[in-house]
């Protein structure tokens, strides 16, 4: 393969968003000043070698916080948690460190204002995706008004046990596909003409800019490599949006794991990587590329994010 070139195509923006660095920067400070171990809740972010270099520091991710010794610091993950989780890290004398990301708990403190006005409301999203979760648990379950409902597609919608027009509302979680989402919401929209939208999309500018991205390279590629973990919500949907356009999207993290029988017959590839994908691993992919071939390296323009999230009192 040493005698041909391929093309490779760098997506811009790729890669880590404020919210991911936000809530890695959190763990890295509370390890400095507290040491090891942390706790935290769940994944801090979807991506398997960011956890693992933040093991390596002495973070210790866990999924029932009965087992963290009482006095313990606990941060809570960027995807959020639900009131209970925070009712029980309150019960077991845990001291709080909140990774969420703000644009999450933008979500959360519109729950909270349509619950507070007797809105149903539904929420878009993936079942068992802790951010869904975490939302949804802003309603207590036992609360004599609780109405959140979680639909994943437009057969859903469809389905939905809401018999009143009145007083419905919808949220969404921050990494869907934007056009999938946007189908739902027309669906929400012929169901409910009066529904009530959130004041600006709930899907995050990264999401969005990722997206937008990949859609803008599908035409000249052969192959796309979405660089990212295979629980990270934003990565999927970037793959999904290549093989929707039929284009191939491979999804990986692993660079051990490379097959390079994938470039056979291929000219054009683009690579891209979800928001809480590193960059090094995308140099560790565009290296191992050029074991196998030779390469002509170019990077997309696109928008520049300057976004940057504060960090809460550690």
């Amino acid at each position: 393969m040493r005698e041909k070139i391929i093309n490779i195509s760098l997506a811009n923006p790729r890669g880590f968003c404020a919210g991911v660095e936000r809530a890695i920067l959190i763990v890295e400070e509370a390890l400095k000043k507290y040491g090891a171990p942390i706790y935290v809740r769940n994944e801090v972010v979807h991506n398997s070698y960011v956890i693992n270099n933040l093991k390596q520091k002495g973070a210790i991710f866990v999924n029932n916080i009965e087992k963290i010794p009482p006095g313990s610091h606990i941060i809570f993950s960027a995807h959020g948690v639900s009131k209970a989780i925070r009712v029980s890290a309150d019960k077991f004398n845990l001291i709080p460190i909140d990774a969420t990301c703000p644009l999450v708990t933008k979500v959360h403190n519109e729950v909270h204002r349509l619950h507070s006005d007797n809105y149903h409301i539904v929420m878009i999203g993936h079942k068992g995706h802790p951010e869904v979760e975490g939302t949804m648990g802003q309603i207590e379950k036992n609360s004599p008004m609780a109405s959140i409902h979680l639909i994943e597609s437009i057969d859903d919608v469809k389905n939905l046990p809401i018999i009143s027009t009145e007083k419905v509302s919808y949220v969404s979680q921050t990494t869907l596909s934007v056009d999938d989402t946007s189908k739902i919401i027309d669906a929400l929209k012929l169901k409910f003409p009066d529904i009530k939208e959130p004041k600006s999309s709930d899907i995050c500018y990264a999401t969005q800019n990722r997206q937008d991205a990949v859609k803008a390279m599908l035409a000249h590629q052969d192959l796309i490599f979405v660089v990212g973990s295979i629980n990270s919500s934003n990565s999927n949907r970037l793959a999904e949006i290549a093989n929707q356009h039929k284009v191939k999207a491979i999804l990986i993290d692993d660079m051990s794991l490379f097959d390079p029988s994938i470039l056979n017959n291929k000219k054009n590839i683009g690579i891209t990587a979800g928001a809480s994908a590193p960059e090094i691993l995308v140099q560790q992919l565009i290296s191992e590329i050029k074991k196998f071939s030779n390469i002509h390296l170019s990077e997309i323009n696109g928008i520049e994010e300057n976004v940057i999230f504060k960090l809460p009192v550690i």
